[in-house]
């Protein structure tokens, strides 16, 4: 499998001797990442519901669109089965939805790898995470310990983001062309479907958050500034507010849900950057067969019509 890279073939960093260090296994980019995404509970009422939970396949396309072959990541699993999964895959994705972020067995799986991401990048084992909506909230509420989301008033609707003085120079979007950058300061192209945020007031009190993460877009609801955009600053852990993924893969007939060649654009560049991201991991399934069992392409989705919040679902039991 292409996924399985030789010893011989790592770089050899003169400091390390014949065994390759982390800056050397970076520069060499696995060409076939995998990438984890979290399943949740399954949402009231669904009817189209299988089994105890879901991944809408909208976020399976987001990042095979960039290049990336997808895992589900099951709940109600044990440690030592995350524990294998992590060191398979190349990054991990967080998506959004609506569960309970503090008590749920999406949260339960979530601290698991939030924790094994942190330690493994503290020994210098890349491994970038990414947060969207739901997922950027439960990454604030892991990193600091407590739940500070505030409501707001942004259930269905499309926004320029506020971009920071740091946001130019930020991992995300110093590789993003000037004007899509300027799209995305000035048009209302950015899908927000959420009602709890995580107020620069709040951000602003929490020592955690703010030593953490890099601010780099805010918005408001006309009432309260939220952040919209964040960066860690020591781990590659990226987290937005918006939903990237939803212009090109979903169609509910919503305000906020934004079509334009402009708002696609930024979807892939989101989702090129995090697969970039996620071609530093070298983490590996220990055989090919392993491999294509644990490949989301075991699983089909489920067409739910376009008058759904999603698409598309994969089920799990």
């Amino acid at each position: 499998m292409g996924s399985f890279v030789p010893a011989a073939a790592l770089l050899v960093c003169p400091c390390c001797g014949p065994r390759p260090c982390a800056a050397a296994r970076i520069q060499q980019l696995n060409q076939r990442p995998i990438i984890g995404v979290l399943a949740q509970e399954n949402l009231p009422g669904d009817q189209f519901a299988r089994g105890s939970s879901y991944i809408a396949a909208s976020y399976v396309k987001y990042l095979e669109a960039a290049g990336a072959r997808v895992v589900p990541i099951r709940i109600n699993r044990t440690e030592e089965e995350y524990a294998k999964i992590f060191s398979s895959i190349n990054g991990l994705l967080l998506p959004g939805g609506d569960v309970d972020i503090q008590t749920s067995e999406f949260t339960r799986a979530a601290r698991i790898f939030y924790n094994l991401a942190l330690k493994a990048n503290d020994a210098g084992d890349y491994f970038p995470v990414w947060g969207t909506c739901q997922g950027f909230q439960q990454l604030s509420v892991l990193t600091c310990n407590k739940n500070l989301l505030t409501l707001t008033d942004t259930r269905a609707v499309a926004l320029p983001l506020t971009l920071t003085p740091a946001a130019q120079s930020s991992r995300l979007f110093r590789s993003f062309p000037k004007d899509l950058l300027q799209s995305l300061a000035e048009e209302n192209i950015t899908s927000n479907f959420h009602k709890w945020s995580l107020s620069t007031q709040n951000y602003s009190r929490n020592a955690k958050l703010k030593r953490f993460y890099k601010v780099l877009s805010t918005n408001t609801d006309g009432k309260k500034e939220f952040i919209s955009t964040m960066e860690a600053y020591r781990y590659p852990f990226y987290a937005v507010q918006w939903h990237p993924e939803k212009s090109p893969f979903e169609w509910i007939d919503k305000p906020g849900m934004v079509h334009s060649t402009t708002a696609v654009r930024v979807c892939f560049s989101t989702a090129s950057f995090f697969v970039s991201e996620a071609m530093k991991s070298h983490h590996r399934f220990p055989s090919p067969t392993d491999e294509d069992r644990a490949l989301i392409y075991n699983f089909c989705p489920v067409y739910r019509g376009t008058d759904s919040v999603f698409v598309q679902n994969y089920y799990f039991d």
